[in-house]
């Protein structure tokens, strides 16, 4: 199934478990107008065709003790598909990175890191980051304030 195949209902569907994961699902049958069995086959169905792709909390990271993050942009040595590929193992290692992307333009890879403060992220980024094989430069940016943080996609 592709994105063409959604009917309205669908996309009703898609639109409220993104701004409400954890709503029930007799209130999500009531908000898209259907009755609850086959608004669950629906979301079952959009997630077997990976529409849905999981569910988790979102996670206020400074009460817990993370407030500082960081976006690298990092710079490979050699853009290599096996050594691109290496990069992203050894990422996927690091907990403090939280996102990792692959982008075009003045860097290889866009990582935004969180940490319990900013010595942490300094550390893992002299200490480890910096010093992994293939990379050739690291530049990072403090985030000071998070003007809006809004994960999926832009659906209307």
């Amino acid at each position: 199934m592709t994105a063409d195949d959604l009917d309205t209902i669908d996309w009703k569907i898609l639109k409220e478990l993104q701004r409400e994961g954890r709503i029930s699902n007799v209130e999500l049958a009531s908000r898209v107008g259907l009755s609850p069995p086959p608004t669950l086959r629906r979301v079952q169905a959009l997630e077997k065709d990976g529409f849905i792709t999981g569910y988790r909390a979102q996670l206020a990271g400074e009460k817990l003790g993370y407030g500082a993050q960081v976006i690298a942009l990092v710079g490979l040595k050699s853009q290599a598909e096996h050594e691109m590929r290496a990069f992203e193992r050894r990422v996927a290692a690091w907990p403090i990175v939280r996102e990792c992307y692959a982008v075009s333009g003045v860097a290889d890879f866009m990582l935004k890191c969180a940490g319990r403060d900013v010595q942490s992220i300094q550390s893992f980024i002299m200490g480890a980051l910096s010093k992994a094989p293939n990379v050739e430069s690291v530049k990072t940016s403090l985030i000071l304030h998070v003007a809006k943080d809004e994960p999926g996609v832009p659906l209307l």
